[in-house]
């Protein structure tokens, strides 16, 4: 039996796996929560094709996305990282990771959690939406413009309406498989 998935992911295997055993699952662990915020503002201007491929290249070159490790990163840890070939070497998301781990931490102090933080916007219940086709899916929602305005207040940077839904999207804040999709049904049972 052939199972139907969402069209984006077709025709590559690590999308594919991404998507079959990552994308909107409901994802309250601290430091997945950090690395799928880190991985969406890197993509921003670029494909999620590229950063899928890179993605253990830059989860090694940040210190496997210790919060605290990156936190202390300074002018030698970035220089090193401008000349490293195997990751995005943009200086600005490379700043932003280091200024979004030091804001991470702030909230993580304040809320008990960044979890706690992220899933207070829904409630700690996913959003269901059901969409046929990938064109109805949003790019931004009125939620992502408001969580995107309440991190950028806090310090984060990079985190746009568009990246927010994209980083809602991955950890499952919103359930947006395709209703043809095997996911959207699995994830529609866990809730």
């Amino acid at each position: 039996m052939i199972l139907e998935r969402c069209t984006w992911c077709l025709g590559d295997i690590k999308n594919q796996y991404y998507h079959d055993s990552e994308w909107g699952n409901p994802n309250f662990d601290e430091n997945s929560l950090f690395e799928f915020l880190i991985l969406e503002t890197f993509q921003t201007g670029l494909s999620w094709r590229i950063i899928i491929n890179k993605r253990e290249f830059i989860k090694k070159s940040f210190s496997n996305f210790n919060i605290e490790k990156i936190a202390e990163y300074d002018i030698i840890q970035i220089n090193n990282l401008l000349k490293n070939k195997n990751i995005i070497r943009n200086k600005l998301k490379i700043e932003s990771t280091i200024s979004n781990a030091k804001a991470f931490i702030k909230i993580q102090k304040k809320e008990e959690s960044f979890s706690n933080y992220i899933w207070k916007f829904v409630n700690g219940i996913p959003i269901q939406n059901n969409f046929k086709n990938q064109k109805e899916i949003p790019k931004q929602t009125k939620l992502s413009m408001i969580i995107s305005k309440d991190l950028k207040k806090r310090g984060f940077k990079f985190v746009g309406p568009i990246v927010t839904y994209s980083f809602m999207q991955a950890i499952g804040l919103v359930n947006d498989h395709l209703t043809s999709c095997f996911r959207h049904k699995e994830l529609l049972k866990k809730n």
